[in-house]
């Protein structure tokens, strides 16, 4: 297991842990999903099959967007896209 994939499984058990913008975007990288922050306040991860979600940058990032992220991931896997 590398170690994003670690990072990204203890996103799923512990997303009020204090993850940070940065933790999102190396995963993000990893599986191929693009992301923008046009300022400083949202980033924006897409896919290139139309599956896409914003997170606010600000510290720490809330769990629910933690847990989103990992559903983002997780249904781009299902359907064997990464």
């Amino acid at each position: 297991m590398s170690k994003i994939d670690k990072k990204l499984k203890a996103m799923k058990t512990n997303p009020k842990n204090d993850w940070q913008i940065s933790d999102l975007k190396s995963i993000a990288k990893q599986y191929s999903i693009e992301y923008r922050q046009p300022g400083t306040s949202h980033v924006t991860f897409s896919s290139n099959h139309g599956l896409y979600l914003t997170v606010p940058a600000h510290k720490p990032i809330k769990p629910i967007y933690i847990k989103r992220f990992v559903e983002l991931i997780e249904s781009l896997n299902e359907e064997n896209i990464l």
